[in-house]
């Protein structure tokens, strides 16, 4: 889920931020660039936690730009298959529903949806039990169990589940306080 690595970057600086806060403006331009980005192979960067190195920079022909190898120690969220997640659903259709947990948007079909649970359409689209004691709606927080994911180069898709035990909504906005 979450990881704390060591990751390497070439950051291009213009000469117009060279002199005593050089490493500050590399940091920021950093921090700027990289965190809340995704990568496929590592996942996303949620925070840089600190910078290891800043080498020396070589200067690029023509330009006047320098490019500095910096080494950072970044948190990653990378979700995996069999992880237990708390998400909050985005949108509900006849085909399952949308849910976010964090970065990542997860896809749960009905086919995956507990089978006494049936979709009610309407103004506000849900999925209801029976005897309409749990209810699946826009804003509810449900755990779920990913049993797939797929990396692109920067996304991380994932299918999950609510059909197994101690899976299901935690909380409905609809419900009465």
């Amino acid at each position: 889920m979450f990881f704390h690595i060591v990751l390497e970057r070439k950051m291009q600086l213009h000469p117009r931020h060279f002199g005593r806060d050089l490493r500050d403006k590399l940091v920021s331009k950093l921090m700027k660039d990289v965190e809340g980005t995704c990568s496929g192979r590592h996942g996303f960067i949620v925070a840089i936690t600190g910078i290891e190195s800043v080498e020396k920079g070589l200067i690029r022909d023509g330009t006047g730009f320098v490019t500095f190898p910096v080494k950072y120690q970044c948190v990653v969220f990378r979700p995996f298959k069999g992880e237990i997640l708390e998400a909050v659903v985005t949108m509900v259709n006849k085909m399952g529903f949308f849910a976010e947990a964090g970065p990542v948007q997860i896809f749960v079909s009905n086919h995956l949806i507990p089978d006494d649970m049936e979709f009610q359409s309407g103004d506000a689209p849900n999925y209801t039990t029976s005897d309409g004691s749990v209810k699946i709606q826009k804003d509810s927080e449900v755990r779920l169990k990913i049993i797939g994911t797929r990396v692109d180069a920067t996304e991380i898709f994932c299918i999950g589940t609510i059909k197994d035990d101690f899976l299901g909504v935690i909380s409905d906005p609809g419900a009465a306080v």
